[in-house]
């Protein structure tokens, strides 16, 4: 009889504190109230007679909490705990006290725990250790760096923490009053939380991990009822949101709230893409990218200090006007972005244009390769300043057969070769020019040929075609290295300008993702630099069209706790 007695006293005590467990968050500015129910399921573990007794009871969570607030602020949320009624009497047993109560929480992603306090004279016949709040590591531990927000008292807890107990009181205490209840309630929480840089902060029971196994110390809800009949019973009860003991974690494991954070206003760049020097007379197109790409605003184009027309529209981070010059001389051209939402003003840098009545004098210089092993496959590259688009760069080796590459809107040409005898080469290049821009010739460029050691492996380097890329859209260059065995990183190149880093090659093959945020016509090329073992090779060159009207360079730019538990 008296093992009966006491299990049906360990049910209604663990289901009447959950039951009760509502908390209500004060009203911030701009508060939404969300209203969550589910299903909480406890287990009680009774010292004597009775076994372990599971119970299920519907919860239902009310928390008001700022719908937004700004990237980088900081606000407060008041947590307000509703009474808890526990019944004196249960089949003749006397329930004395409930002890050692210990709520916790996640520190959400996306904010920063500044601090807790208890708002004082807010708890109701409570009696112990003060209540407080403290922040926690998964071992129940303070850590100012752990990820738990724990209401306790002193971290007086049945476990998971320093002070543990199962088998007397501790922490915070409701001691059972007279009449037919008794009714306590946990003081306010004032927690101060700072918002990230963007996206949500979701409000959330502890249930990760083993906080989320079933009947564990780490679960968010535990507690420690005591009970006398002819003996002391103690009963510490662990709660998490599920439907039942089988069943896995419910919606009460989800967000309880959520806080959306509006993003600071993004800080922008623009650079003007235009050609180094134009005929006087002619028609230039002068571009603005703006980065990151803004979906809108304006873009005002200036020689000086005089406006060269009215502003023009950007459309995904890029606008485009045409001009004609009509006065010799250098021109220094700067482009100023309005703004729009979510993204601050901002203007370029001076890009200089030489304007010119008679032929656009020009200068070329090889820029590589310096080395190369007979067989080899590399590329000749030369540079046209200032840098103008149009013509083709002619290369003789050893007044050979010439080789040319056609002048991308970077000036740069790039043709490939291989050379088949050892000794220093001489390579002449030679610019053809193109409607007002003169020709020119670089000074003769040395390429020093060795034969490659015995052992190593030749290789030969393949690019997939480019083709016509959308300015901003996403692109994948490819390279295809054989032998497929072969060891070695490639690097993507945009003229002379290599496009992020070395990529590794995997199975013959490597990929960067990029975007391209200037217009015109470029060369890319991929050079695979070998591990040892293997003789370096590169591509022959892809042309890269990017049209003026749909410009983004390569991957470069030319130029709240709310109310948390309840019932």
């Amino acid at each position: 009889m008296q093992k009966k007695r006491i299990q049906r006293l360990v049910t209604p005590i663990g289901v009447g504190a959950l039951a009760c467990v509502t908390m209500f968050a004060g009203v911030p500015a701009q508060a939404e109230t969300v209203s969550n129910t589910f299903l909480s399921s406890c287990l009680a573990t009774p010292s004597a007679v009775a076994g372990p007794t599971a119970m299920s009871q519907e919860a239902t969570v009310v928390a008001d909490a700022p719908a937004s607030v700004n990237a980088g602020e900081e606000f407060d949320v008041i947590i307000t705990p509703p009474p808890i009624s526990v019944p004196n009497s249960v089949s003749g047993a006397s329930v004395k006290s409930i002890s050692r109560v210990k709520i916790d929480v996640d520190v959400p992603a996306n904010a920063e725990f500044i601090s807790g306090a208890i708002v004082d004279g807010t708890g109701v016949g409570l009696s112990g250790v003060k209540p407080n709040v403290l922040r926690v590591n998964e071992n129940g531990n303070i850590d100012p760096a752990g990820k738990i927000i724990r209401l306790s008292g002193d971290n007086n807890t049945i476990g998971n923490g320093p002070k543990t107990s199962k088998s007397s009181e501790g922490g915070i205490v409701a001691v059972a009053t007279s009449g037919t209840n008794t009714v306590f309630q946990l003081p306010q929480v004032k927690a101060r939380l700072k918002a990230g840089a963007s996206g949500k902060i979701e409000m959330k029971l502890r249930t990760g991990g083993e906080a989320g196994n079933w009947a564990n110390d780490k679960n968010f809800l535990t507690f420690l009822p005591k009970a006398t009949l002819v003996i002391t019973a103690w009963a510490p009860t662990q709660c998490t949101p599920r439907d039942a003991e089988s069943a896995p974690l419910n919606n009460g494991a989800g967000a309880l709230v959520t806080t959306n954070i509006i993003a600071a206003d993004a800080q922008t760049t623009t650079t003007v893409v235009a050609p180094g020097a134009v005929k006087n007379g002619a028609e230039v197109t002068l571009t603005a990218n703006v980065a990151p790409a803004a979906p809108g605003g304006t873009v005002e184009f200036f020689d000086g200090a005089t406006s060269l027309g009215a502003p023009v529209d950007v459309a995904n981070g890029t606008a485009s006007i045409t001009h004609t010059f009509t006065t010799d001389g250098n021109h220094d051209i700067t482009a100023a972005f309005s703004g729009t939402t979510g993204f601050i003003t901002s203007t370029s840098a001076v890009k200089t244009i030489n304007v010119s009545t008679a032929d656009t004098v020009t200068t070329l210089a090889m820029t590589s390769p310096e080395l190369a092993f007979v067989d080899q496959e590399v590329n000749l590259h030369a540079q046209v300043t200032p840098a103008v688009q149009g013509g083709t760069v002619e290369f003789t080796v050893d007044g050979g057969t010439p080789v040319s590459g056609t002048v991308g809107t970077d000036g740069v040409a790039v043709a490939p070769y291989k050379f088949t005898t050892t000794g220093t080469h001489r390579v002449l290049a030679r610019y053809s020019g193109t409607q007002g821009v003169g020709g020119s010739v670089a000074p003769m460029f040395p390429v020093s040929v060795t034969t490659a050691p015995a052992a190593a492996v030749q290789t030969s380097t393949t690019l997939a075609p480019v083709g016509t890329i959308t300015k901003g859209s996403s692109v994948t260059l490819k390279a295809t290295v054989d032998p497929t065995t072969a060891n070695g990183k490639i690097q993507f190149k945009m003229g002379d300008v290599n496009l992020g880093a070395p990529v590794a090659v995997v199975n013959g093959v490597a990929t960067l993702p990029t975007t391209f945020a200037a217009s015109g016509e470029f060369s890319i090329t991929a050079e695979f630099i070998g591990a040892a073992g293997f003789i370096d090779s590169a591509s022959a060159p892809q042309t890269l069209t990017v049209p003026a009207g749909t410009d983004p360079g390569p991957g470069i730019d030319f130029g709240s706790l709310s109310g948390i538990f309840g019932s």
